[in-house]
């Protein structure tokens, strides 16, 4: 079985709302899809985040594939282990996108569904979180914000069936705060976060910190910048601490351990470079006694599926992770189905979605009128 050839996209697709964080407000999402055929006629698909400077890697990195197997992905991370350095993100990026790509070949040439490749599953749905941002109560301003963004949260919960709800924070401190402080009210019963970006200084961190206890958050994620200001913060404050910045490298894990800066970190199969390094990532943790959960960088339904294979076969992955599928106005997959706040893991061989080339033909055409979208 052998790689013959590569073909790669880069795709806009909306959002139902806008969707505002501590650093931008987005109403789409710019992603790159990635092809591989093989010589047996299997097709093998992956996704990842960002656009064109993504692309071009993923693209030269393909060329280099062709001839090879999927199978052979010990060799190509090997080979390419560098690549992140050089590029960063988009380096881990680009080389998860072949990787999701090569696992689905390897499914389909065997059978089998991805979940059961990397050992089966211990669950079958996956519950999601519900995102909650300010551009959900446009125009509203101080009280009147906090009680809409409340009554939108306990409808959003009431009408997806969600047992966790994620505040994206913002620089506006006292006005999170407040916000939770409501959610909380409307919401007695469901898991809260909150998820600034790293927006709080480290004595506001800990302000908020003290603040919330009371609230009972299920984890403070990345309110400051930094192992050594999460290191601070966690020895103030009792809420449990997750990242998704100051530790997305393994280089970065044993300085956080030893500062006791973290007690859940977020896992990425497109940021953490595929998914032996987030299966390897979950293995960390569990024998570190951290928590695990996955962020969300705006997966459509191929990258999503790959998430829930993670999810499905890994433990420590119990809580809701991060999913922003849900929020958007389409697909270039045949729809995954959220119920009772959960999406059910595909069984079919592979990744278990199938491609609509119409469709993803008509984002790529989308793509290249308008631009990558970078807000």
């Amino acid at each position: 079985m052998k790689i013959t050839d590569v073909d790669v996209w880069v795709v806009n697709l909306p959002l139902t709302n806008p969707f505002t964080s501590s650093f931008e407000t987005k109403t789409g999402e710019t992603r790159t899809v990635l092809r591989i055929r093989t010589d047996t006629g299997v097709e093998g698909w992956g996704e990842t985040m960002w656009g064109r400077p993504v692309a071009a890697l993923v693209r030269r990195l393909g060329a280099e594939l062709v001839g090879a197997s999927p199978f052979a992905l010990e060799a190509f991370h090997r080979r390419n282990h560098m690549v992140p350095f050089f590029h960063g993100y988009l380096g881990y990026a680009a080389l998860a996108a072949i990787d999701v790509a090569c696992w689905d070949a390897i499914g389909k040439e065997a059978g089998q569904s991805l979940t059961d490749l990397l050992g089966g599953a211990v669950r079958e749905e996956v519950p999601i979180t519900a995102l909650i941002t300010r551009a959900d109560a446009p125009g509203a301003e101080g009280a009147d914000l906090a009680r809409a963004l409340a009554e939108h949260a306990a409808r959003v919960v009431a009408g997806g069936g969600f047992r966790a709800v994620k505040l994206k924070g913002t620089t506006d401190v006292r006005g999170d705060v407040a916000i939770l402080r409501e959610l909380r009210r409307a919401l007695p019963e469901t898991d809260l976060r909150v998820d600034p970006n790293a927006a709080w200084s480290v004595p506001d961190s800990i302000r908020a910190g003290l603040a919330l206890e009371e609230l009972g958050l299920e984890y403070l994620e990345d309110p400051c910048t930094g192992i050594e200001g999460m290191s601070q913060v966690r020895a103030k404050v009792r809420i449990p601490l997750c990242t998704n910045m100051c530790v997305v490298r393994f280089e970065e894990f044993a300085p956080a351990v030893r500062l006791r800066a973290v007690d859940v970190i977020h896992g990425d199969v497109y940021k953490w470079g595929g998914i032996s390094a987030t299966k390897a990532l979950a293995a960390h943790c569990e024998t570190f006694g951290l928590g695990m959960n996955l962020h969300s960088g705006g997966e459509l339904g191929i990258a999503t599926a790959a998430h829930l294979a993670v999810a499905a076969s890994t433990p420590v992955l119990s809580r809701a992770i991060d999913s922003m599928y849900y929020l958007h106005a389409d697909d270039i997959v045949d729809p995954l189905p959220l119920a009772n706040g959960s999406l059910r893991v595909p069984a079919g061989p592979g990744l278990g979605v199938v491609v609509d080339t119409d469709k993803l033909a008509h984002y790529a055409a989308v793509n290249e009128r308008d631009g990558d979208l970078t807000g």
